[in-house]
């Protein structure tokens, strides 16, 4: 099974931050909605979305201030652990040596990443549902 046979649409884009209530203030006047706020260990994450885009921002990773600042892309996969498998088959640099878990939304998320060509990060997530 091939990588893509997995992927269903892009899920969001990760941006670190070290003011989550502006961070929201501020996407929010841009029409963004937030959907979805969650603890994370000692800090937070907050989703935004507007429209077919979701930004993810959280606190407690080191903030980028100049262009660049986005943290990660996010595809969305039907089955994170048959996107694992594939990736790996296909010789992808994969950052993680098993699939993680994180408890957002209702029933958590599963999710890994690997490096692109230009050592960009790109996750694979599931939703649980």
């Amino acid at each position: 099974m091939a990588i893509t046979d997995q992927l269903t649409d892009l899920q969001h884009v990760g941006i670190p931050t070290d003011n989550l209530t502006a961070t929201i203030e501020f996407y929010e006047g841009l029409g963004f909605q937030l959907v979805g706020q969650f603890k994370n260990g000692a800090g937070e994450v907050a989703f935004l979305r507007f429209n077919h885009l979701t930004i993810e921002t959280w606190t407690g990773d080191p903030v980028v201030r100049q262009a660049g600042a986005i943290n990660h892309i996010s595809l969305d996969t039907q089955d994170a652990q048959a996107t694992f498998d594939a990736a790996q088959a296909e010789g992808y640099t994969v950052i993680e040596d098993q699939v993680q878990e994180l408890p957002f939304w209702e029933r958590g998320i599963k999710y890994f990443n690997i490096l692109g060509p230009n050592d960009e990060t790109i996750e694979f997530c599931e939703i649980v549902k």
